[in-house]
């Protein structure tokens, strides 16, 4: 019978189940218990379920398939956000100006633009950046790293935008 009751109620945050066991796995997350143990690295989980999908990573085993295209991937969660960018689904909206975003660290990068905050340092010349993906692209600089290579020519460039121009070099179209 499937009355949906919810019997057992967490004494902390009143969440309530229909099994013990949904209660006793909930109360894990109160008191930071984590049982399962990850064989390959050590990273210790308080459900079963999120250390067998996290062995997926060290195994390479990718069974979480994307039905639009040919990608896969080791999780469920990152399929997901992955099918995003097929739907074009925004469901992130910042609070300061309505603009939507499809992932969660999309949204974390835009607020900076609003706050004005730069937590990411570089460790050469202590200038900051709002995202860390600005700032690996600031430690070439220092680096000399150039991970851009041309197909034609083989030349090689820090970012990817100067890839890009790049090849408008080799293509019959000119920019001007």
């Amino acid at each position: 019978m499937h009355t949906g009751e919810k019997p057992y109620q967490c004494s902390q945050c009143n969440k309530a189940f229909k099994h013990t066991t949904g209660l006793i796995v909930h109360k894990r997350a109160h008191t930071g218990d984590k049982p399962y143990l990850c064989s390959y690295c050590g990273k210790m989980f308080s459900q079963k379920h999120a250390l067998i999908e996290h062995k997926l990573v060290h195994t390479g085993e990718k069974p979480y398939q994307c039905s639009q295209c040919v990608k896969a991937f080791s999780n469920k969660s990152d399929l997901k956000k992955h099918q995003r960018t097929h739907t074009g689904e925004k469901p992130y909206l910042c609070s300061q100006c309505d603009k939507a975003f499809a992932q969660t660290t999309s949204l974390k990068n835009h607020l900076r633009t609003h706050t004005g905050e730069k937590p990411y340092q570089c460790s050469q010349c202590d200038k900051v950046f709002s995202t860390n993906s600005i700032l690996i692209n600031h430690m070439r600089t220092h680096s000399g790293e150039k991970p851009y290579q041309c197909s034609k020519c083989d030349k090689a460039f820090s970012h990817t935008g100067s890839l890009y121009n790049h090849l408008k070099t080799h293509s019959e179209e000119k920019p001007y």
